[in-house]
C-alpha cells in the first residue's frame, strides 16, 4: 500500500501516546436510510471503537433512531444539536466532546457509506507512524466509485488549485475521511474558523502548519446510495474563494519573510563594507 507522509517544517512531532481508544465521530442531518447500516458495518470493521452520532435535528427521525442504537450498545453514543449548523461546526462539538472524555485517537467518517468502514484500519494503522492520515481518492491506489466525470473533475480541481494556492503537497486535501491524534486536534482545534466544505482543507492546513505530519492512505470513495447530497457547486466555489485569500495571505507573508532577510542581509554587508573602509 502506497502511503504517503508529508511535513511542512521542522522533524517529525508524531506523539508517542497509546491509540488504544477510537472515537468515530459521525454527522447526521436526515441519515435515517444510511445511519443503521453504517453503524453496523463500523462495529464489525473495528469492534474496540466507539461512535459519536452528531445529529442536526433531523427531522427525518435520524435522531431517534440513533437513541435506540445507543441504548442497544454501549459503544454507541449521541450527541444532539439544535439545527443544522454545518459539518465543521458538527465535527468540532463531535473533537470536543471526544477529547473531554479522553479518547487518544478521533476520526471522521461520513454516514452515507462513501466512507468505508472497512479501510478503517489502514487509516489507523498508518496513524501508529503520523500525527494525522487522511483517507485519499488520489494516491496510487486510490479511486472514485459512481461520481459523474463533472463532480470527479470539480473535486480534482479544487484540490490542485488549494495544493497551488497554499503549497502543500496533499492530493487529496478536500478529503473528509480522517484520523487524528488527540494531540494533534488539541494543538489545532482552537485555530479552525471554516464550517462548510472548505472544513477539511482547515484542517490539513493547521495541522502541517503547526510541524505535525500528515500521512495519505489510498481509500475507495463510493458515491452515496441513499439520501440525498449536501454538496453542491457553489459550496465548492465559495470554499475555493476562501482558499485563494488565505493562499494569498500566505504567499505575502513568505515574500515579505524573504524580503526582510534580504534587507538584514543587505545591512550586513553594507556595515562590513564601511568597517573595511574605516581600517
Amino acid at each position: 500500500m502506497d502511503v504517503s507522509i508529508l511535513r511542512l517544517k521542522g522533524l517529525s512531532v508524531v506523539d508517542p501516546a497509546p491509540l488504544d481508544k477510537v472515537l468515530v465521530i459521525i454527522p447526521t442531518y436526515n441519515e435515517l436510510e444510511n445511519i443503521e447500516l453504517i453503524t453496523s458495518r463500523l462495529r464489525r470493521a473495528v469492534p474496540q471503537a466507539h461512535i459519536l452520532i452528531a445529529d442536526d435535528n433531523s427531522p427525518d427521525g435520524t435522531g431517534d433512531v440513533a437513541d435506540r442504537l445507543a441504548e442497544a450498545d454501549d459503544h454507541i453514543h449521541v450527541m444532539h444539536r439544535q439545527g443544522k449548523q454545518g459539518l465543521g461546526a458538527a465535527y468540532i462539538a463531535g473533537f470536543r466532546w471526544g477529547l473531554d472524555r479522553g479518547y487518544d485517537v478521533l476520526v471522521e467518517h461520513d454516514a452515507d457509506g462513501s466512507h468505508q468502514p472497512e479501510q478503517l484500519p489502514l487509516l489507523l494503522d498508518a496513524l501508529k507512524h503520523a500525527d494525522m492520515v487522511k483517507g485519499s481518492r488520489y494516491v496510487t491506489g486510490g479511486s472514485v466509485v459512481n461520481w459523474p466525470k463533472s463532480r470527479e473533475l470539480l473535486s480534482r480541481g479544487g484540490s490542485l488549485w488549494t495544493r497551488l494556492m497554499l503549497g502543500i503537497p496533499v492530493k487529496d486535501i478536500t478529503g473528509g475521511f480522517n484520523a487524528f491524534r488527540a494531540a494533534t486536534l488539541r494543538a489545532i482545534v482552537d485555530k479552525i474558523s471554516s464550517v462548510g466544505y472548505n472544513f477539511q482543507v482547515d484542517l490539513t492546513w493547521q495541522a502541517l502548519q503547526q510541524g505535525f505530519t500528515v500521512a495519505e492512505v489510498p481509500i475507495e470513495f463510493v458515491e452515496r446510495e441513499r439520501g440525498e447530497s449536501k454538496m453542491s457547486r457553489t459550496i465548492v466555489v465559495e470554499a475555493l474563494v476562501r482558499t485563494t485569500a488565505w493562499g494569498v495571505r500566505h504567499r505575502v507573508a513568505q515574500l515579505t519573510g524573504l524580503a526582510t532577510g534580504l534587507g538584514g542581509k543587505v545591512q550586513q554587508l553594507a556595515r562590513g563594507v564601511t568597517s573595511r573602509r574605516a581600517r
